[in-house]
């Protein structure tokens, strides 16, 4: 093969290896670009579900903390009224033993 010839051919080789080089290295980027935009896509999708679910688990909370609440408040309201009814009860032995201690007073300085 003659000298020109192989130096056209080494040339035209080096020529595709590097427009393979670069296509190569455009399709690298590509990629690369690609996947950090998915990436970025993945984590924005990912925050939202966390937000989303702090979201649902403090609505949960407050929900239970709210039922808690009522039935504190349910429980309290019973023993209040189990309080002033146990007291309406005693009124009567209160008024007696009162007047019973008057009446020993009144006696005792007789």
């Amino acid at each position: 093969m003659p000298r020109p010839e192989v130096l056209e051919r080494l040339q035209s080789a080096e020529e595709e290896a590097d427009t393979i080089v670069a296509t190569a290295e455009d399709d690298r980027d590509e990629r690369i670009a690609e996947a950090r935009e998915r990436a970025e896509e993945i984590r924005s999708e990912a925050e939202r579900e966390a937000r989303d679910l702090k979201e649902r688990r403090l609505e949960e909370a407050r929900e239970e903390i709210d039922a808690e609440c009522e039935r504190v408040l349910r429980e309290g309201e019973q023993e209040r009224e189990a309080l002033a009814e146990r007291a309406r009860d005693r009124v009567e032995e209160a008024v007696d033993h009162v007047v019973s201690l008057f009446e020993e007073d009144v006696h005792a300085q007789t």
